[in-house]
Order: C-alpha cells, then structure tokens, then sequence
C-alpha cells in the first residue's frame, strides 16, 4: 500500500481522501477553486506593547526553507550559531554580532538540524542522507544513506553515537565519528500521516521518540531495542484523516517523566523509567510544547497557547487570539513565552496568565522554527532564511485595557479536534 504524507489538511474529509488518492508524496495540497479556508487565521488582536523587543542584528545569510515544512532550525554552540537552508547552504555565525565566519555549499537538499556536538555538526537531507561537518569551516567528515527524508534533528548521543529519526518511522544509531550504521529499527506508519517526525530526548540509559500512530518508545542507545513502548493515543474517528494520531511535537524530559502531546489526542505524563503513562489530557498537540519549573506550555493544533499543570496536566489559562496563525512550539524566556507565525510576527505572552504583552514583525516570511533562547538572548531563524537576535527591552506600565488569555480551558470536544487545519 503507497503510503502519503500531507502537509495541509483540507475542510471536507472526501476531498482531503480523494486527493490522498491521487497525489504521492507531497509536501503540501493547496486550495483548489474558489475553496473558502475554513480555519481563516485571527487577525492581529490590538496590543499595549508591555514588553519591548531590541534588535540586536539582523541579517540574511541563506535562501531558508524555500516554502517547504522542514525542520531546519538554529543550533547555539561556543558563541556561534548554525543554520542551514533548503538547497544545501550551511554557515556559522559570531552569535553577539551576526557576522559570518564561515558557508559552505554542500549541495544537498537539507531538510532536518542541525544539531552540534564538538568539533562537528549533522544534518538531515529530503533524500534520507545524514551529513557530518566541521564546525571550523565546514568541510564533510562523512555522509551516511538512510533511505527515507529527515524531519527531524539528528541527535549526538554521549557515547559517540549519532540518532536519527526519518520520516518512515525508522530509528537509526550511527558512530558519530565514521557515519557507519551500528543499528536500526523499523515502525510501521499508519496509512494516513501528518508530514513530520519527533526529534529524539535522550536521557543517561534510553532514546526517547515518539512516532506516527500516537506511540511513545524508549530505546536502548547500544542496538536498539525497546526498554518500553507506550500508546499516548488511540486512534478514533471513522475516516484515516480522523484516526491520525501522531506524535510529531519534540518530547521533553522534566526529572523522572517525559511530557509528550499527539495530534487529534493528548497531552501526556509518562514515568521514564517504566513507560506508565501517569496522566492523560484532551488536547490535540502538533507545533510543540515546552515546560519549566512553573508549568507546561502548549501550543495546540489549533494555534492556541496553553499553560498547565506539571503534576495532572489540568489547565491554567489557554491564550486563543491567534488561532490558525501557524504559530510555532513556545520557547521561555524568563516570565515570558515566545511564539512566531505565519506573517513573521514574534509573539510575547505572559507564562503565568497567558496574556499578550508584546509583538514585533522580524519579516514578512514565516516562521516555523522555535525561537532560540540563549541566556537573555533570543535567535529567530524565519523561512526565508532571515535571522535576527534580539532582546527583551524595558518593561513598561500594564495599561488598563490588556488582551487576556481565557481563564477557564476547556477539553476539546471529539468533533472539534477532527476540524483539521490547513498546514504547510
């Protein structure tokens, strides 16, 4: 049976099926005909600017993601940040200046990372390669073929090894100093699957990844092979379009549990050691999730934000002025949270209310990869490949009329999560 990948989802589920039928492969369906968008995003609610961003740099240093969903996001290491685009462009940059200090082209259609490590970074590519370089000028170490995209980060694991998720659900582990494949370990999909993949969490014994069809594995870092397997969700629904239940959103690790959201499912505790799923809450996860000390925080497949309850999941406030905006995973920084979206704003919400207390446009481009916070600095890397680093500025007088998150969440009703949205 052929198997797709769907990068928007449409409103009528025949449609949607019809297409799935016809098309293989794709990155994305567009709107055909006069088709009205059924998930039309918010406009930009009206905003007292509580919190001011200052601009550090910005620059433009690759062509970015050129329109497609990739997982091409910025990685910090020894005061240099990393990024790559789409055609094969990967370069380093001083992180206090934005100045470039070195590119190379590789030539690859890049797609996932990168992740760095030493004196070397990786990177996914769409033809299912993974690409080890220097992180001193650039040049190739090794290249390895792993058969199926990569949407996700390549991880370095502590003992010299590389993990990689690809998008047909195989695991793979590979020495980090030669790229030779040690091991791998294939999941079968499900027929119908969301375009993406979880990068992997590792702790000190276990390969943490969540996989297409709503499961949650554990894998032993030598060869592979699961310590435990858990389902976060069960699919439901009586089409394939419905009973998607991937985990696509990067799985944390908070001291002994891993907190893990699926798409048309739930947000879950799971016991590390053991696998047990420790509470369940209704809530279908896609962009991401992020937590601290003081809570989770959730951006839905919806694109609303939410704050909850580290020890049940119960929620504290859910911030719904964006919807469909295509907001990205939320990042902290300090008694902040940051969300970008699909017309290039970034988005500052208060993490102990949800409230908006800041916005600034960075470009006009997308953006889809998590804001990167390093100390009190913030990195946002956009789809047309422009990067900027920032700051928060001074906090002005909270003004009398604000723009409040709702107080009182709700569950997701059954026959709200399957009102999918459109999605590159």
């Amino acid at each position: 049976m052929m198997r797709f990948r769907l990068g928007f989802l449409l409103l009528r589920l025949s449609l949607i099926l019809a297409l799935v039928m016809l098309l293989t492969g794709c990155g994305g369906i567009p709107w055909f005909g006069k088709e009205k968008d059924p998930t039309p995003p918010s406009p930009l609610p009206t905003l007292a600017q509580e919190t001011r961003f200052d601009t550090l740099w910005s620059t433009h240093p690759t062509r970015g993601t050129e329109g497609r969903r990739l997982y091409l996001v910025p990685a910090f290491a020894d005061g240099r940040l990393y990024v790559a685009d789409a055609r094969g462009r990967v370069v380093a940059l001083a992180a206090d200046s934005g100045r470039l200090l070195w590119q190379r082209e590789t030539g690859l259609t890049l797609s996932g990372g990168p992740e760095v490590a030493g004196d070397r970074l990786v990177l996914g590519t769409s033809q299912g390669e993974v690409v080890a370089l220097s992180t001193q000028d650039g040049r190739e170490f090794w290249r390895a073929q792993l058969g199926s995209e990569v949407l996700s980060v390549p991880r370095f694991g502590g003992n010299g090894q590389v993990f990689v998720h690809t998008l047909d659900d195989s695991l793979h582990g590979l020495n980090a100093a030669t790229g030779q494949l040690q091991w791998r370990i294939d999941y079968p999909p499900p027929v119908l699957t969301l375009r993406g993949s979880s990068t992997p969490a590792l702790t000190e014994d276990g390969i943490i990844v969540g996989l297409s069809g709503g499961k949650l594995v554990k894998l032993d870092p030598k060869d592979g092979l699961p310590i435990w397997e858990v389902t976060i969700s069960h699919p439901s629904g009586r089409s394939e379009l419905a009973r998607i239940t991937d985990i696509d959103a990067d799985p944390i690790l908070v001291g002994s549990r891993v907190y893990v959201g699926a798409y048309n499912g739930d947000l879950a505790a799971v016991d590390l050691d053991r696998g047990n799923v420790l509470w369940r809450r209704e809530l279908s996860v896609y962009a991401g999730l992020t937590s601290d000390a003081d809570g989770i925080y959730v951006t839905d497949s919806k694109d609303q934000v939410w704050g909850a309850e580290m020890a049940d999941g119960a929620g504290r406030w859910k911030q719904d002025q964006l919807r469909y905006r295509r907001l990205t995973a939320p990042a902290l920084i300090g008694e902040r949270l940051l969300v970008g979206d699909f017309e290039g704003y970034l988005h500052l919400l208060d993490k102990r209310d949800g409230r908006l207390v800041g916005r600034m446009r960075l470009t006009k481009a997308p953006i889809t990869a998590r804001p990167l916070v390093v100390g009190n600095r913030i990195y946002v890397y956009a789809d047309d490949g422009t990067l900027v680093a920032l700051t928060l500025g001074a906090t002005m007088p909270v003004p009398d009329t604000k723009t409040p998150a709702s107080r009182t969440p709700t569950a997701e009703s059954s026959a709200d999560r399957s009102t999918t949205q459109a999605r590159l």
